[in-house]
């Protein structure tokens, strides 16, 4: 086993500019873990909340952002079974407890220990991660590593929104907010899965080319119309039966006021902010539901990657970088001109 490892690390909270190339020691390998040599790392926006820094986190620095990640199982630790050396893996990116009623019914997701790799743990951006056997899933052989990496979250989070939390039924109109994220091109699939009509946003007639690609049957450009009054117009006044929304501020405002009646709207997210307007009385009155999504849990990554081994979903592929230039990954990332996923590549 190396004694070091090359990783992208934080000092400090800040800019792209605060993540920088350097050399870690090897974490150890206790009972219950598993050491995975990491083959590729996926960015996420959480990277960048965690980048940036806010009041209640409190890091130990040097910090490892990443929650996503796939590579080789290098080194299995005792009491593990069912994971070989050589294995193919991917990374589930939710740690908890795995004992308390939660954890043991199966919603591992609402632990009240729950966390994300890379936020307040030690994340995937690096060589080599020590992690609990329960967080790594075989990969599919037809899957590269990046397209594992580029897979585990946003996945997880568009499955429990739409079949967890949204309940989403065949046949039904629904809404993806902002295409061209990881998120939105996960959920138009999954949407997609259920033969639903799909409608989406987007900021380009590139992005929206790409969304139609996925199985989006309409696509409306933000920046050239009121995508609230197009929906109207698409559904004939009536409005949509879900909407999956990561944005928040205005977006969440006409959002809600785009759902049908007993509609229900997902949010995971607000990019643009915390905070919203809605008037309760266009809830009750329209038998409205909206309705809060935390990533979801490991039995519920066990059956997306199902279909994403028979191909029935794919990760969708923006950019890569190598591990050295993880800060213009971020910078791309930010940008929010790519579509899918921005992707480290790590190793051989």
């Amino acid at each position: 086993m190396p004694a070091t490892m090359n990783a992208a690390v934080m000092h400090g909270h800040g800019g792209p500019e605060v993540l920088v190339p350097g050399r870690l020691p090897v974490p150890a390998v206790g009972p219950g873990a598993v050491r995975v040599d990491l083959k590729a790392a996926a960015l996420n926006r959480l990277d960048l909340f965690t980048r940036n820094g806010h009041p209640s986190l409190k890091l130990s620095f040097p910090h490892i952002p990443g929650a996503d990640g796939a590579g080789v199982v290098a080194e299995v630790g005792a009491d593990v079974a069912g994971i070989s050396v050589g294995q193919r893996v991917v990374v589930s990116p939710g740690l908890s407890c795995g004992a308390c009623l939660d954890c043991l019914s199966g919603r591992d997701n609402l632990c009240r220990r729950y966390s994300v790799l890379g936020n307040r743990h030690p994340g995937t951006y690096c060589e080599s991660l020590v992690l609990p056997a329960a967080n790594v899933l075989p990969l599919p052989d037809r899957m590269s590593f990046a397209e594992g990496a580029a897979a585990g979250l946003v996945f997880l989070t568009a499955w429990h929104m739409l079949v967890g939390r949204a309940r989403v039924r065949v046949g039904e109109t629904v809404l993806v907010q902002a295409a061209g994220s990881g998120v939105g091109m996960a959920a138009i699939q999954i949407a997609k899965l259920f033969r639903c009509r799909v409608l989406t946003t987007v900021s380009s007639p590139e992005k929206a080319a790409r969304a139609r690609e996925l199985g989006a049957d309409e696509c409306i450009d933000y920046r050239a119309a009121d995508f609230r009054e197009e929906v109207m117009r698409l559904t004939a006044k009536a409005g949509v039966d879900v909407v999956i929304e990561h944005v928040g501020g205005e977006v969440f405002e006409k959002s809600v006021l785009s759902l049908a009646r007993n509609g229900r709207l997902v949010t995971c997210g607000n990019t643009v902010g915390p905070t919203a307007g809605i008037s309760t009385a266009h809830l009750f009155t329209r038998h409205l539901a909206v309705l809060g999504s935390y990533m979801g849990s490991k039995a519920e990554l066990i059956e997306v990657m199902k279909f994403l081994g028979d191909g029935s979903l794919r990760a969708v592929i923006d950019s890569e970088f190598p591990l050295a230039r993880a800060a213009d990954a971020h910078r791309r990332l930010e940008g929010r001109e790519g579509f899918g996923k921005v992707v480290l590549e790590i190793g051989g």
